[in-house]
Order: structure tokens, then C-alpha cells, then sequence
């Protein structure tokens, strides 16, 4: 069945298609109220239309009830299915391209019968698009550009990879002489797993100025656009990236608008109205005379003002935290500064690049009390998975150095493979030796869901696994996960006491966010784990605090957040009491 994005997706695909056929801009911009009054509706306007209570509702006339009243009944409309029809299914690759909108696609479509991306290049190519009125060939050469730009950047890029350009630049425009205030917001600073563009602000009296100043810092491949108050351009490694220049007192309000999703500001936007107020990213202003307008200085002013706790970035999705808010029950969210060490770690041993000596030290540098060494077992032939032998004998090493470290803890540990059939790569008289074990699947990843679900189970019944590590395999923007039954894991976890990694590699950040609330609420606890491979990227706890603060978790929520001697004992109960 449809919800309400994909009924404002109909609606926004027909203003477009109406567009395209030069039909009556009236109509067109009523599909684009229609798409938006949806999406900010607090009702459950799915259910409104199925039982055709929508009449009333200002901007949504008799036609567009219908049509909503159709969408929920059946899950499709007949009229957007005919209107698609009269297009090649190609035609909204177009809007793809940066820097084309409605008016110039019409143009073209009209023109030359341009209706596909290919057939966008072949007519630029041609120059064909250069001789079109209002074109020209400096306009020709963007629009190839921007194609070439989406064939060679078509990927997204993940959080854990994209951090230190944002905080590069952060730190250019904090260096600004005529910049106030710096930040960046949008998916980035939401903590979304991957990232399809940076939106950066700063407060300013010379918009045109820094606008202009940020177009040319070094990590800008190509200029966009550039004006007073915003400027837009590609960097080097691919990404598109806007610069909004505002004054300081409006500051918080575009901090909180270009912040939150789409889901979250609409709901915000409901509440101010109910308050007088209309809510956006200029300000918090009352919509008739005799309201006050409220005192907003930061971006924790603007919640209040609502009745709200304020709600931390990552947790902007319309996903309960609006109504946690409204009762003051959103969690204090888990800091790095909490964490005390870390899991799930390689040396060279197996498939890591660094020595245990070497990432041992880089852990001490980090100021952790305690790390694990968890390297491959045997069937995991191809990173150099350790026998038995080879393992005790490494078990032997760090017994050793711990002994040399002035009260630091390595807790010996394995990243045992999870056999098809849910068994382990190691018999059980060889994990008890271990102080800790992270249980993966690395192999026969294409299982049905059930399959995967109980062979995963099987593994973490076993009283000697300490730990799930990185759930579904997934490898971000690369390959998607097994599949699995998140909710059955999560109960058996909680029923065996297993703890769940969050596997904070930039390219698994696994398990996924959305499940850690339902994880949290069955007191699974999370191991915030590098999967690290080299001495840098232990670095990447930083990614997975994140993420955890995503997934609303707590520092109690938190194995790692442990002290080396909670910890200790921790792995040292039987599993059962843990």
C-alpha cells in the first residue's frame, strides 16, 4: 500500500509531467501545494482518503480528493499512470542534472525531443542545445558537465568517509575574518549513514563576500552558482556542496531548518502554527497580531519556545522524537568521551595491516583503559584466518605485553566464523580459553531470510560468544546485506544475552540505526567495535558514536563505555547472568 511520501511523490511527479505538456501553471502549482499540504498534515491523511474525510481542508479541492481518495484505496492513480505513459519512463533522469529545472526541460523537450539523458548529451554534443533560445553555449557546456559529473559521482558517500573534508572546510570558514558563526548541517550532521550532498552555514554581515571567498578554497573542483547569501559548487572528490550566508540573528532558525529532515521541520512547523507562530529558516514569527514573538538566541531557543526538550540532530527523522520531547523523555545520548575502549580489532596476524604492539599503543594514545584483539579464525582462509594453534599461541603474546603496560587490559579475543549450518569455526574447549568472542558470517551470504536468520541464532545460543559482529554484511553503497530478520535476532540476543556490534567501519556502520531503539528496549546492550585493520582506523569509534546517538542509545546502553574492570568482570559471569 502507499503512505504519505509516496502520495506527495505522485502529486510532485504530476506537476512536473504537467509541466512538461505546458499545461496551466495554476494546475501545476496545485499538484505542488497538494504534494506539500500532504507531507505536513498531522492526521493520518492515508486514512483520510480511504474514508473520504478530506473535504475541508484548505488547498485540497474536490479533484485532489478524489485522486488522494484513489491512491489509498488502491495504491496507484490511473490519471498519473496514463500522464506517465504519454513519456519515456527516461524523462526523469533529466532533472537529474544539476542546474536543470522545469522551465529549460520543457524547452528542450519541446524543442528538440529530448526526453532521456542520452539523448540530453548526444543533442549537447551536437551543440544542438547552444542554439536553443535563452541556452547558449556557455549553458551547453554546464549541462555536460553535470552529466558527466552524475555518471562519474552517481554514488553517495558515507559519513565515515566524507568526515574529514566537512571538517576541513569547517575549519576554512571558521578562519574567515567577516564569519561569525559556522556550521554544517543536513543529512551530515543527522548522522545519516550515507550522504548525498554537504550543506554548510555561517552567520555574516558580507553574504557576497564569504560566498565568493568559499567558491575558491581548494577543495572546490567547479562553481555552480555564486550570490549574495548562497553558493553552490562540486568539490574535487565529487560531492555538490551549498554555502548558505545568513544574518546572525537568523542563525539558529536555518541551523534547525537545514538540520532536520523533511518529516521532522514539517511536524515543527505544525506545532509553531498551533502556537501562532510560522516557523522557517528566517525566523519564529507570530501569523496574527497580539502573539509575541518568542525570545530565540541558539537553536535550543526554538524547542523551547514549542514546549520541546531539545532534540539532539541525530535524532531529526519523525521518528518519535517529537512526542518524547513533548513529555521531556528523549535519552542524554551516549558521548565519546564515554567510551573507555573497544572490540573487534585485527592485526597483523590475520588480515590487519599494523603489529599488536602497534595498535595496542594506538589505543593507550587514545586514552582507552582496555582493547580487544578479536582476529579471523581459520575458515576465513583469505584473510588469514588463525588455527587453533596459531591462536593460543597469540593469546600467549598478549598476556605477555598486557603484563609490560602499567595496568592497560587486552582482552584476547577471536572473530569466530559462523558455519552455514550456525555452528562455530571453533569447538568450545578452544573459546573458553578466550576472554571474549565476536561470532560473523563471512561466507554463503545468499541464504533466504529464514535460513541466515536461524543459522545467526544457532551461533549466539552458544554460551561462548560474547558478541555479534556486523549483522547483515552489508558494505555501504556497495553491497546490501543478508538478508535477515532483524526483530527475531534482537529477541534472541536479549533471550541469550548476546551483545550486538555496531560496526562502525565507514562502510558497514552495521547493525543498521533504525533497529538499535527496538535493541535498546529489549536491554540488548551494543559494543560500539572499529572492526580496525590499522592503527587508524580504531579512529573510527568516533563514526559509530554517531551512529549509536542515531539509534537513540544511551551511555548505559554501551558495553565499551565500561571501565576495564566492569568489563572484566562482565566477561568473566556466565553469560546468562550477564
Amino acid at each position: 500500500m502507499i503512505d504519505r511520501e509516496g502520495m506527495a511523490e505522485v502529486l510532485e511527479k504530476i506537476a512536473l509531467l504537467l509541466e512538461l505538456k505546458g499545461e496551466n501553471p495554476f494546475k501545476v502549482r496545485a499538484y505542488r501545494q497538494g504534494a506539500e499540504i500532504v507531507l505536513s498534515m498531522e492526521q493520518d491523511v492515508v486514512a483520510l482518503a480511504k474514508n473520504n474525510e478530506l473535504k475541508g481542508i484548505k488547498g485540497i479541492g474536490e479533484a485532489l480528493r478524489d485522486k488522494l481518495g484513489e491512491m489509498a484505496e488502491t495504491g496507484k492513480l490511473e490519471f498519473y499512470e496514463k500522464l506517465k505513459a504519454e513519456f519515456p519512463e527516461t524523462i526523469f533522469e533529466i532533472f537529474e542534472v544539476q542546474g536543470l529545472g522545469p522551465k529549460k526541460i520543457k524547452v528542450m523537450y519541446d524543442s528538440l525531443g529530448i526526453d532521456s539523458l542520452g539523448k540530453l548529451k548526444e543533442a549537447c554534443e551536437q551543440g544542438k542545445v547552444a542554439e536553443l533560445t535563452g541556452f547558449g553555449k556557455k549553458t551547453e557546456t554546464k549541462i555536460l558537465e553535470g552529466i558527466a559529473a552524475n555518471e562519474k559521482f552517481a554514488d553517495r558517500f558515507t559519513l565515515g568517509t566524507i568526515g574529514p573534508l566537512v571538517e576541513e572546510i569547517l575549519e576554512l570558514l571558521r578562519m574567515h575574518p567577516e564569519v561569525a558563526q559556522v556550521a554544517v548541517a543536513g543529512s551530515y550532521r543527522r548522522a545519516k549513514e550515507t550522504v548525498g550532498d554537504l550543506d554548510f552555514l555561517v552567520s555574516t554581515k558580507e553574504g557576497a563576500l564569504v560566498c565568493e571567498d568559499f567558491a575558491t578554497i581548494p577543495q572546490v573542483d567547479a562553481v555552480i552558482a555564486c550570490g549574495d547569501t548562497k553558493a553552490s559548487v562540486r568539490l574535487k572528490n565529487g560531492i555538490y556542496c551549498d554555502l548558505r550566508a545568513v544574518r546572525n540573528e537568523e542563525f539558529p532558525f536555518a541551523l534547525q531548518y537545514f538540520t532536520g529532515s523533511k518529516e521532522h521541520n514539517v511536524a515543527l512547523r505544525s506545532l509553531a502554527l498551533k502556537k501562532g507562530w510560522s516557523l522557517n529558516e528566517y525566523g519564529l514569527n507570530p501569523v496574527s497580531e497580539g502573539i509575541e514573538r518568542p525570545d530565540v538566541h541558539e537553536e535550543k531557543d526554538i524547542y523551547r519556545a514549542l514546549g520541546l526538550q531539545y532534540v539532539d540532530p541525530e535524532l531529526r527523522e519523525n521518528r518519535g522524537e517529537i512526542e518524547a520531547a513533548m513529555e521531556n523523555k528523549l535519552p542524554r545520548l551516549v558521548e565519546l568521551m564515554n567510551l573507555r575502549g573497544t572490540f573487534h580489532n585485527h592485526t597483523n596476524a590475520s588480515d590487519g595491516r599494523d603489529t599488536l604492539e602497534g595498535m595496542v599503543e594506538e589505543a593507550m594514545d587514545l586514552g582507552f583503559q582496555y582493547f580487544g584483539i578479536s582476529d579471523h579464525s581459520k575458515s576465513s582462509a583469505y584473510a588469514g584466518g588463525l588455527d587453533a594453534d596459531r591462536l593460543l599461541d597469540q593469546v600467549e603474546q598478549i598476556r605477555t605485553l598486557e603484563k609490560t603496560l602499567g595496568g592497560f587490559r587486552i582482552f584476547a579475543g577471536s572473530e569466530v566464523d559462523i558455519l552455514m549450518d550456525g555452528t562455530l569455526d571453533f569447538p568450545d574447549e578452544i573459546l573458553a580459553q578466550l576472554d571474549f568472542t565476536v561470532a560473523s558470517v563471512h561466507n554463503f551470504g545468499n541464504l533466504d531470510e529464514a535460513t541466515m536468520t536461524d543459522r545467526i541464532c544457532r551461533a549466539m545460543e552458544n554460551e561462548h560468544i560474547t558478541m555479534l559482529g556486523h549483522l547483515t554484511g552489508r558494505l555501504l553503497l556497495k553491497r546490501d546485506g543478508y538478508a535477515v530478520d532483524h526483530a527475531k535476532i534482537i529477541d534472541c540476543a536479549a533471550a541469550t544475552r548476546t551483545v550486538i556490534e555496531l560496526n562502525c567501519s565507514p562502510m558497514r556502520l552495521d547493525m543498521d540505526w533504525r533497529w538499535w531503539k527496538r535493541a535498546r528496549d529489549k536491554n540488548v546492550l551494543c559494543s560500539i567495535n572499529p572492526d580496525a585493520h590499522s592503527r587508524e582506523r580504531i579512529h573510527h569509534v568516533g563514526v559509530g558514536v554517531k551512529v549509536a546517538r542515531k539509534g537513540w542509545l544511551r551511555r548505559e546502553d554501551i558495553l565499551n563505555t565500561k571501565s576495564a574492570d566492569e568489563i572484566s568482570n562482565f566477561l568473566k559471569s556466565p553469560k546468562g547472568e550477564r
